[in-house]
């Protein structure tokens, strides 16, 4: 058979998965590691939905590719009244995730640019490629948190080639990798910029119940008609491997976009599973036991983000205490001229000498958009049993193996020349 080589689209595989693997082979070869690569939920799924899930293990019929009405209405039930959204069930899309709702939303498009803050997601890009997109990166700073700037959008505007393409902007928040959150105001000043140019927004909110000044800010409050939001169970509720996710998109977009996302969908996913959807049905249905749960997450992931924060600034290491979510964007630039005696000078090079030497388990900042020669890596402090949330008692100091990680980080830029 020929080569098939000059035909085959060529992608690497995603960052985040890749970093699991590598820590789950070193811990098979009782290597120490410490896990602060692979950004999943620690915390346990609530036990009354996982009983719901056994229960409904025997429904195996194919359900609407728009998703179980009953759990469309729950959703915005839920999401109207913890986060005064103001929703309506048959503008909710159901999926396997919401990470292919995103892809369904960029594949609906013939033709878009897609706007990406600098530093993303690491499946932002690879997916605005696959949909046969142009992508642009739009740099953001330290000093501002990581965040896009209305300033910064206005001047992106202004200079793009094609400005009558449509123009496609993903905004996370809390954001994965830097774990930061965007206030009203921020968000106010950006959508007085996405109105002026008409920019369609994918809101990815996955993390949005985790933001520690919960409730949080939504672009949706500001930019309802230019706003699909996307979230789901993973981060939440602990449920990343179910896959279910969803999307609001507003019908001010028009009915032709929701049918080309619904047409996407039908010919990749089908629908989401099942069984999947009527547990998560009673997860969005049972608002009381979601608050408390949520309450208890909050506590012991501020603290831990407060305590790795104040760890890595006491040695000189820029970092901001995360908003929301699991992580923090650490800048490493303070140990420029020590890395570079040492032969570093990329983030890439800097998290695989750091794995190789300490165990501990992180991702370049390259892989989220960042220029090769920042010195800057995700940490998801999540290496920690999250089931002791559900003990009264639990107190920080119990989380031996998180701190056991941050200080061997912390020593190995001491020890450097």
């Amino acid at each position: 058979m020929k080569s098939l080589t000059p035909y085959i689209r060529f992608g690497k595989q995603s960052e985040t998965l890749l970093i699991n693997q590598v820590s789950l082979g070193r811990e098979n070869n009782d290597q120490q590691v410490f896990k602060f690569g692979f950004g999943q939920s620690p915390f346990p799924v609530p036990k009354a939905i996982s009983d719901a899930l056994a229960k409904a293990a025997s429904r195996k019929e194919y359900m609407s590719v728009q998703g179980h009405p009953p759990l469309r209405q729950a959703i915005v039930d839920f999401h109207n009244q913890l986060e005064d959204k103001n929703w309506q069930a048959d503008e909710i899309i159901v999926g396997a995730g919401s990470k292919i709702l995103i892809f369904s939303v960029m594949a609906a498009f013939d033709h878009a640019e897609v706007l990406l803050p600098a530093p993303s997601w690491v499946s932002y890009e690879p997916q605005a490629k696959l949909a046969g997109h142009k992508h642009s990166w739009i740099s953001t700073r330290f000093e501002d948190r990581w965040n896009l700037t209305a300033e910064g959008l206005e001047n992106f505007c202004i200079n793009r080639q094609d400005p009558k393409v449509p123009l496609i902007l993903v905004l996370n928040y809390p954001n994965n990798p830097t774990g930061q959150s965007y206030s009203a105001r921020e968000l106010a000043d950006l959508a007085v910029i996405m109105k002026k140019h008409e920019i369609i927004v994918i809101a990815d909110e996955i993390y949005g119940l985790l933001n520690y000044s919960y409730p949080q800010a939504s672009i949706a409050h500001h930019y309802p008609e230019g706003s699909i939001t996307s979230s789901g169970l993973s981060k939440w509720c602990g449920a990343g491997g179910w896959r279910l996710g969803f999307i609001h998109v507003p019908s001010t977009l028009g009915a032709e976009l929701f049918q080309a996302i619904i047409s996407v969908a039908s010919e990749t996913y089908s629908c989401a599973p099942s069984p999947i959807q009527i547990a998560a049905t009673i997860a969005y249905s049972n608002q009381t036991l979601a608050q408390e749960f949520l309450g208890k997450q909050i506590k012991l992931l501020k603290q831990i983000s407060i305590y790795c924060t104040n760890c890595l600034s006491d040695i000189g290491i820029k970092a901001h205490p995360a908003a929301g979510a699991f992580y923090l964007f650490p800048d490493f630039s303070f140990y420029q001229e020590q890395l570079k005696n040492k032969g570093i000078t990329t983030s890439d090079q800097l998290t695989t000498t750091i794995m190789d030497e300490t165990g501990v388990a992180l991702l370049p900042g390259s892989a989220f958009g960042m220029p090769a020669e920042s010195l800057t890596t995700r940490l998801a402090f999540v290496d920690f049993d999250g089931s002791q949330i559900l003990e009264k008692d639990y107190k920080l100091a119990e989380f031996n193996k998180l701190k056991q990680g941050i200080q061997k980080l912390t020593q190995w830029f001491l020890a450097l020349d």
